[in-house]
């Protein structure tokens, strides 16, 4: 049974968290054996403000009791309909808490709230537990749609027609 997300705190980043945010990023990446890529994929988080904030999106970081941050997500938006799930990683002392679900209701309640219809987000296969963490919220294949050179994998959900699973079903 997952441990209570109460202890985490869940705050909206600031550029002042890139640092922590790049090196958690990195950090999770090469464990998987992916690779950063600080000057392509992965500019977004020199700028944590200007890309997903002031382009209408969001992004977030989990901080625990001792205020270091060892999760994060985001939501970029792609138009006015459509938004790509983004960096959602979390240190392995942060796994299995239900912090993963908690992230992705976060992201899901804010994409409804701002009239998003559609989510997309690309992957790797070795991210095991986060694809299988999608396929529990409704996400789906999408064939032929990865950009990011580390990824293999994409996927998406329908907003609009209420495709996906409601958190508190899963």
């Amino acid at each position: 049974m997952p441990k209570s997300t109460s202890t985490y705190t869940f705050r909206a980043a600031i550029n002042r968290d890139a640092i922590a945010i790049q090196n958690l990023v990195f950090s999770v990446l090469n464990s998987y054996g992916l690779r950063p890529d600080p000057e392509g994929t992965d500019t977004d988080l020199n700028d944590l403000e200007k890309a997903y904030f002031h382009s209408g999106g969001y992004f977030c970081v989990i901080e625990n009791p001792e205020a270091q941050i060892v999760g994060c997500f985001g939501l970029y938006p792609i138009d006015r309909h459509m938004a790509e799930v983004r960096k959602m990683y979390l240190l392995p002392e942060a796994r299995g808490q239900g912090l993963g679900k908690a992230s992705l209701t976060r992201l899901l309640d804010f994409a409804q709230a701002h009239g998003f219809q559609r989510l997309h987000l690309e992957t790797n296969r070795v991210l095991k537990e986060a694809i299988a963490l999608y396929l529990k919220f409704g996400f789906l294949p999408l064939k032929g749609h990865v950009h990011s050179g580390r990824c293999d994998q994409a996927y998406y959900l329908d907003l609009k027609e209420q495709n996906h699973v409601e958190p508190q079903q899963l």
